[in-house]
């Protein structure tokens, strides 16, 4: 019987698609393993966002090679698709497999002796590719609801590894989100390259799509993935407010906070706009979670520049940042450009970005001590602790200290947050009479 192992790299779109490659090679007989040591086929769905991820997919093909000599190495994902003539060179590398064609990677293998690269030119693909996901061991499903993207930032590769933005039609996801919930899940989660983009081709927003679901579905929670700030309007805000169903977290998609870095990243917004919307949004749901995405050290950042990012960083409305460091991306325009910032002083300001938004994080985290939050308690109790594990709507994860009851797996309970510790939250469940006397 034949064995795999799958490593995925990068954002919530290449962790739902390598759900449904590991779900497609199980159904065909071939059985997942945890020990890299015992599979017969390595694979890796590759990230290509950073010259740090192109490296490490190199890296992870490599070691796998050195514990398991008959490995099969099957690389995909976006950095399979721009860089094949590339890895195809590579001793490491067995199989090179594009972003389109990842989802019959068991029809592949098993016409092993016939090609060895199958990436097709994925700016040619027009139609969403409907995969389907029955996994039903975690507690929130993911589903991909959008591929591809349209814009062309001047530090980003994705839409050249991903194509045009293509969406899943509104049936389409609502039949997956009801087979969802009638299988147990209380909470989907919207994942896409670009969600916001959703249903441009056929006239529609995604406002009009979470109007469908809101109608038409009984799932109990749904959360979005990343939206760039001038895709969150105040009517999508005003609707979002009054929803039973969504759960107050949101990731906007910044990049920078300077208006002239911005600029030269080819984003159409500004700070004064982005640090307004985030105030509104504070102002209409409670205690939301509002991330955002930084890139430190892109071309022509000066000191100045940077430091304006940090103060409004600084003084805006965010619980958290996710920051890394501008990677020169053959293929972009800001490749091209002769003002880069030297790669020790994009890291420095990585990591000062970094500080701020841990601080950040403890002050939300902090806010919500004491207070009642409906949380969606996890399938499986925590790993390290044995505790029962639930994430919040505003997307705290706590561990609950008074119960360790099994009953409470996979059901939605108020909890009241009591503290933090050790970098961990703690909370306990709300129990009624009944349930304390129990």
């Amino acid at each position: 019987m034949k064995k795999f192992y799958i490593h995925t790299m990068g954002c919530k779109a290449n962790q739902f698609e390598s759900s449904v490659i590991a779900e497609n090679l199980a159904k065909n007989g071939i059985i997942q393993t945890k020990n890299i040591e015992d599979a017969d086929y390595y694979i890796l769905n590759s990230c290509t966002v950073t010259h740090k991820s192109d490296n490490e997919a190199l890296y992870l093909l490599r070691a796998a090679k050195h514990k398991n000599s008959k490995l099969i190495n099957i690389i995909t994902g976006c950095l399979a698709q721009i860089e094949k003539e590339k890895l195809l060179e590579n001793e490491f590398v067995d199989y090179v497999i594009g972003n389109n064609e990842k989802f019959t990677l068991y029809e592949i293998i098993q016409a092993h002796e016939k090609q060895h690269c199958i990436v097709a030119d994925i700016m040619q693909q027009t139609e969403f590719n409907k995969v389907i996901l029955h996994d039903i061991t975690k507690t929130r499903a993911s589903l991909k609801i959008q591929d591809g993207c349209d814009n062309r930032c001047s530090y980003c590769i994705i839409p050249f590894a991903r194509g045009k933005s293509r969406s899943a039609d509104v049936d389409f996801i609502i039949r997956q989100i009801n087979n969802l919930s009638q299988h147990g899940f209380k909470e989907v989660v919207l994942t896409g390259i670009h969600i916001g983009l959703w249903g441009k081709e056929f006239g529609l927003t995604l406002l009009d799509l979470l109007k469908e679901i809101e109608n038409r579905t009984t799932i109990e929670r749904y959360r979005l993935g990343s939206l760039n700030p001038h895709e969150i309007t105040d009517e999508l805000l005003k609707f979002l407010s009054k929803s039973k169903k969504f759960c107050p977290h949101f990731h906007l998609s910044l990049q920078s906070a300077c208006n002239k870095t911005l600029k030269s990243m080819n984003r159409f917004y500004k700070v004064e706009d982005y640090l307004k919307q985030i105030d509104k949004i504070n102002s209409m749901f409670d205690m939301p979670f509002l991330g955002s995405d930084i890139i430190t050290g892109f071309a022509g950042e000066t000191e100045e520049d940077f430091n304006t990012t940090l103060e409004n960083l600084r003084v805006s409305g965010l619980s958290q940042i996710h920051t890394f460091p501008y990677s020169i991306r053959k293929g972009t325009i800001g490749a091209l450009a002769s003002n880069q910032v030297d790669e020790k002083t994009r890291q420095w300001r990585c990591d000062i970005v970094k500080a701020l938004s841990m601080f950040k994080h403890i002050e939300f985290i902090n806010k919500n001590i004491g207070t009642e939050r409906e949380t969606l308690i996890e399938k499986h109790p925590d790993k390290r602790t044995g505790l029962l594990k639930g994430v919040t709507r505003n997307y705290l994860t706590v561990l609950i200290k008074n119960s360790d009851d099994k009953k409470f797996l996979n059901t939605i309970q108020n909890v009241r947050i009591k503290e933090l510790k050790n970098g961990k939250i703690f909370g306990e469940l709300i129990l009624t009479n009944t349930e304390k006397s129990s």
